[in-house]
């Protein structure tokens, strides 16, 4: 695929239904098998994250569609200003093929330019995320930990 065909923006409300159900097909799939069937759920974590304080979503257009986006915020912290990715996802059909790395770089070079002096995310040790986040310069926090306590009871 080449860049020139990629254009990178800054996602607004008109694109809600399709990073929705791009959201949801990318996730919905292996490895992660996260079932989105509840639209109703699905459109409030959406609304919540989208449109999160100091929201930044960026939407990646490949001949006029959407292939991909990162749904994230502006984060203030003591070592400076960065941009934390809640999500970031790329079509289906699209993986495997670069798009995901040439759009961090787009990401990178935007929030460079606006004064962001890093990026923040999470993702889970046991999928392929870790490998790809890894192969494009991000590296492990040490001591860092997630912590998460399930209340319903089965």
């Amino acid at each position: 695929m080449n860049r020139d065909d990629m254009r990178l923006i800054q996602l607004d409300d008109s694109y809600f239904q399709e990073t929705a159900e791009l959201f949801s097909a990318v996730f919905g799939r292996e490895p992660w098998n996260d079932d989105w069937s509840d639209k109703t759920q699905l459109g409030k974590y959406m609304r919540e994250i989208i449109n999160s304080y100091n929201a930044l979503n960026f939407g990646l257009l490949i001949d006029g569609r959407l292939a991909a986006a990162s749904i994230g915020a502006v984060r203030h912290w003591w070592e400076g200003t960065n941009y934390n990715i809640e999500e970031l996802f790329v079509s289906p059909e699209l993986q495997g093929r670069g798009i995901g790395t040439e759009f961090l770089k787009m990401i990178e070079a935007e929030i460079a330019e606006r004064g962001l002096c890093g990026i923040f995310l999470q993702t889970d040790s046991d999928k392929p995320a870790l490998r790809f986040y890894s192969r494009n310069g991000f590296g492990v926090l040490g001591g860092h930990v997630s912590l998460y306590k399930s209340l319903n009871k089965e």
